[in-house]
């Protein structure tokens, strides 16, 4: 089965243990780290089963006792797009059992013994998306995503030389990208005029340019992905897209951060506080007063 496989979605294939009932997911709640750098995780209460088109039964954990997982493990500047719960969830504690290391033992039990490298639970993880009916955009982003995470690190079946022929142009293609999208914001704000499909051209006509040239091009880059080329046209563009969103989101969140580290520190908060109220009625003054000196 290929990412090309059209998938008919079969609610059924994901069932409790030993039984046909739709699955039961009880997680359990833990907190890992010290008191100021707590990681939420949780157990799974209770297997869960899927009957794969080609691997037939498995089973994830293997061991409830000792697994744990982050549910879907997205950034958090990114679960506006993908949420940790919803209708992928089963799919992704499915692969986050599916998933191992190179030498640990699998989190996982296949009914009929299949060994499941990275790439086949990718594939199993897609197949599981289309049959709790996720919508196939954020299907293809998240199966896009964590094939960049399998290329990065690598498949047990993988030699080295296979890795970095899946690895470097997956790496050249981010910067790639990361680089034009600068090039591009620096084009329309005028800094700068050295990107050909966007020009000196009026504003309208640069933002069509510059959306055009984030799909064309990763486009193009994510072919060089070989095997996994929808894997890298999805992920390209997709970055290409959203590269200003992120880095917005990002900001947003360094500033989150940096306020809750201030306000942690009460003598440093107040004067930071006080500066801030001083600061922005300078400002305003500034402004409002600004019109009639020029009168």
């Amino acid at each position: 089965m290929t990412p090309w496989t059209s998938l008919r979605p079969e609610p059924g294939r994901f069932h409790d243990e030993g039984s046909e009932d739709p699955p039961r997911i009880v997680l359990e709640r833990v907190e890992v780290g010290d008191l100021q750098r707590r990681t939420e995780r949780f157990k799974m209460m209770r297997r869960i089963a899927y009957r794969d088109r080609e691997y037939g039964d498995l089973l994830v954990p293997a061991d409830p006792a000792s697994f744990e997982t982050d549910l879907t493990s997205v950034p958090t500047i990114f679960t506006w797009l993908v949420p940790r719960t919803g209708r992928h969830l089963p799919p992704a504690l499915l692969h986050d059992g599916l998933v191992h290391g190179a030498h640990e033992q699998p989190t996982y039990l296949s009914v009929e013994g299949h060994l499941l490298d990275r790439v086949d639970a990718d594939r199993v993880f897609r197949a599981a998306m289309r049959d709790t009916d996720t919508g196939p955009v954020r299907s293809w982003l998240i199966w896009s995503a964590v094939t960049l995470s399998t290329i990065w690190h690598g498949s047990a079946s993988w030699s080295r030389a296979q890795h970095l022929r899946y690895r470097i142009p997956a790496a050249a293609s981010v910067l790639v990208i990361a680089v034009l999208g600068v090039l591009a914001t620096l084009d329309l704000v005028d800094v700068v005029d050295g990107v050909p499909w966007m020009g000196s051209r009026s504003v309208l006509m640069e933002l069509l340019g510059g959306l055009a040239g984030a799909v064309v091009i990763p486009f193009l880059l994510g072919l060089t992905w070989g095997r996994f080329a929808i894997a890298g046209v999805v992920s390209g563009i997709a970055l290409a897209v959203l590269l200003h969103v992120t880095v917005a989101l990002a900001l947003i969140t360094l500033g989150y951060q940096a306020a809750e580290w201030v306000a942690r520190r009460r003598p440093i908060a107040a004067i930071v506080a006080a500066g801030v109220v001083i600061a922005a009625h300078v400002v305003l003054v500034v402004l409002f007063l600004g019109p009639f000196r020029s009168k």
